[in-house]
Order: C-alpha cells, then sequence, then structure tokens
C-alpha cells in the first residue's frame, strides 16, 4: 500500500522549476544543493525529502558549502527583517550578543567563515559554549562540523517549509 504524500510535500513536488529552486534558495544558498534536491523530486515521504537534502549536503564541494554559508547571518545578529534568523535565534538573550559577536569575530578571524550552528532549540548559553569549544578545532575537523550543522539547517527549514505549504491553501 503506497500513500500519497502529504499537501504540502505534493505542493513544492508539482512546484515549476524555478519556483522550487526560489523556495529552497530560502531553507540553503547554496544553488548546488537546491538543483540535487528539486532534480530528485517528486518525493513521497518528508524523511524522503530531507534524505535527499543531506545526500546532497554531503556532496557540497567547499565552494558550495561557503556559498551555502554566506547566507547566514552571524550568530547573535539575525538579519534586519528576517523573521527565519530571528526565529531560529531566539534563545540568545540580549546580555549575550556582545560576547557572541566578539567570539563570532575570533572565530571567523581563525577560520574563514562565519560560526555556523543549527540555532533551533538551543540558548545562548548552548550556542556560546559550542562556539568556545568549536574556535579551537582543527581546519579539517571545523569543516565537517560546519556540514553536519548545515545538514541539520537544511532539515529544519525544509520541515518548515513542506510544513507552512500544507496549511497555505493556496
Amino acid at each position: 500500500m503506497t500513500s500519497s504524500p502529504s499537501p504540502g510535500l505534493a505542493r513544492f513536488n508539482t512546484a515549476g522549476g524555478p519556483e522550487a529552486i526560489a523556495l529552497l534558495h530560502e531553507v540553503c544558498a547554496s544553488r548546488s544543493w537546491g538543483a540535487a534536491v528539486t532534480a530528485a523530486r517528486p518525493y513521497d515521504t518528508l524523511d524522503a525529502l530531507l534524505a535527499a537534502s543531506d545526500a546532497a549536503t554531503a556532496g557540497l564541494t567547499p565552494d558550495d558549502v561557503a556559498e551555502a554559508m554566506a547566507g547566514h547571518p552571524p550568530i547573535g545578529r539575525p538579519r534586519p527583517g528576517d523573521p527565519v534568523s530571528a526565529r531560529e535565534q531566539g534563545g540568545v538573550r540580549d546580555s549575550q550578543r556582545e560576547e557572541l559577536l566578539a567570539l563570532n569575530l575570533a572565530y571567523q578571524e581563525r577560520h574563514g567563515h562565519v560560526f555556523l550552528i543549527c540555532a533551533t532549540g538551543r540558548t545562548g548559553d548552548q550556542m556560546l559554549a559550542a562556539l568556545k569549544e568549536r574556535i579551537g578545532n582543527d581546519p579539517g575537523t571545523e569543516r565537517e562540523t560546519v556540514r553536519t550543522e548545515l545538514a541539520r539547517i537544511n532539515r529544519v527549514r525544509l520541515t518548515r517549509l513542506v510544513e507552512a505549504a500544507k496549511e497555505d491553501p493556496a
């Protein structure tokens, strides 16, 4: 017995190519990732979509990862007017922002890119602790940690995308 995709997933599956790419760009700024996830449609389940996302994330080149990371504001400084980054960084207290920003600068100096962490569901204290721990990582370890965090962020955002589409009676 096969079940049909949820309404939100069905809507994503049937979106035109440019529309699907635009939706996915809101999830992850990597064009290669968006193209891979779009090309594998249709998806029968959210789990299949998430698995395709994980595979696409694993296949990203260093330049693709850099492109994806460029779409993420620093922890402690959500992009103004962006409800997604504000929601994702909701666990950060105002009193933590200065320390997060200072550590982010030190991290960027060491690693050459913004500190990336899946902030959803994490407190500011947890993000500070992770930043303090990861700032000392060697480049190879940190590259893999960034890829893992990117995959987590993509999963959270894809789930929201499909669930929002499910509720949108277009």
